[in-house]
């Protein structure tokens, strides 16, 4: 768990087919992964103050590892952020050599390569850094946060999966985006496909769901955080649509997303807009829960305290057409609590699938054995994995958006 080797930078020329994709899987299955989970074993210090930085600092608060300071080419545009009131915030030109020498160094940026940071920081004199995840993956006993998993070697049967998922994406971008989704968990490998960009812009909402949207929605927002997702959902549509179900246990969580609906839903009856405070799994039961973590609150044997978890299935929801889930890990179990609604009501599913070894090709198998005559698509929407996206459509949206 010590200083970590180069992340390789590995280029295509193009998104591959399906023979190509399973040829890919195959040679990469082959090799020998060298990269583990870094402990913190000197001073630390962050990469980036904004929102993954925010998340870094209240985590290492949370587990009792002091930041020294946080490195960002904006510092100057933090110097009156209450947030970081107690923590220096210096412009990466200011930081001494040695620092430079002696600090760990935490990345927390995610909309860039972290190739592309991996080649400044060294020409900047750094060097030992890591993405941040990596370091929160060494403390899973004493935190629940754990985007930075490592897979380890696959199975035959995990092969045989993934093979039989690349041959049933819909398009090659999708194949391109699922191998660099395993390359990274798998080796720390950062895998770039011309043609197949990683977009930072556009997450739950592709051309491919934005072209088939209509004014008639029932969408159902699965870990609806501040109301980010539902936000952007009511600009697409105009504020037109037929119902909206929030679900989301954390309470300061729901307590921002009230507030922050507000403005929003002013002139829209209430009757059309649910709110639950719950989370939802394969089975209804009660279980623990880890709240305070933003965006990463979540089901954990750790929790301080006790949340009720419902099924899809249950909800009382009339004919879902659109189904979004950020359920940091639970994504698998609540599709299989859902098994019926989504047969009946045939929605669009938007499912994030990095949250754990089930992404890699369970969460997809699951849907595209469940589901007939629908498309599937897999998109990177950040870097270092940490918006790999599901999206499942109905066939018949696009003949009826024709």
């Amino acid at each position: 768990m010590g200083k970590h080797a180069e992340i390789m930078a590995v280029k295509f020329k193009q998104a591959p087919d399906v023979n190509t994709a399973i040829a890919l899987l195959h040679a990469l299955c082959t090799k020998k992964p060298v990269y583990s989970p870094r402990i913190a074993n000197k001073p630390l210090a962050l990469y980036g103050a904004g929102k993954l930085g925010r998340m870094a600092k209240e985590y290492f608060q949370a587990i009792g590892i002091p930041v020294v300071f946080v490195v960002d080419a904006s510092a100057e545009q933090y110097k009156d952020d209450l947030f970081w009131n107690d923590t220096a915030i210096i412009n990466p030109q200011h930081v001494s050599l040695e620092h430079k020498q002696n600090i760990l160094l935490a990345v927390c940026v995610a909309t860039v390569p972290f190739t592309t940071l991996q080649s400044f920081l060294h020409s900047d004199g750094w060097l030992d850094f890591v993405p941040f995840y990596d370091i929160t993956e060494a403390y899973r006993d004493l935190h629940p946060l754990g985007n930075g998993w490592f897979s380890g070697p696959f199975g035959a049967e995990e092969i045989d999966g993934v093979d039989a998922v690349l041959a049933k994406w819909s398009d090659d971008t999708s194949r391109a985006h699922h191998l660099q989704f395993i390359a990274w968990q798998y080796l720390r490998e950062e895998w770039f496909f011309e043609g197949a960009p990683v977009t930072t812009t556009d997450r739950y909402f592709i051309p491919q769901v934005v072209s088939v949207l209509h004014h008639n929605e029932v969408f159902v927002d699965l870990g609806a955080h501040h109301g980010d997702t539902t936000g952007r959902f009511l600009e697409l549509v105009d504020t037109q649509f037929a119902a909206i179900w929030l679900v989301e246990p954390d309470l300061y969580n729901m307590h921002c997303l009230q507030e922050k609906l507000k403005s929003r839903l002013v002139g829209i009856e209430s009757r059309k807009i649910h709110i639950l405070s719950c989370a939802v799994g394969d089975l209804p039961c009660n279980k623990t829960f880890f709240h305070g973590l933003g965006y990463a609150s979540q089901l954990s044997a750790l929790g301080q305290t006790n949340a009720g978890v419902i099924t899809i299935d249950e909800l009382m929801v009339i004919e879902p057409t659109f189904i979004k889930m950020h359920l940091e890990g639970e994504e698998y179990n609540a599709l299989k609590g859902g098994i019926n609604t989504i047969r009946n009501s045939r929605p669009i599913i938007v499912a994030t699938l990095y949250h754990n070894r089930l992404g890699i090709w369970q969460i997809p198998d699951l849907l595209m054995n469940t589901l007939t005559d629908y498309v599937f698509y897999m998109r990177q929407h950040s870097w270092s994995d940490t918006g790999s996206v599901m999206y499942a459509i109905p066939k018949e949206r696009y003949i009826g958006a024709t």
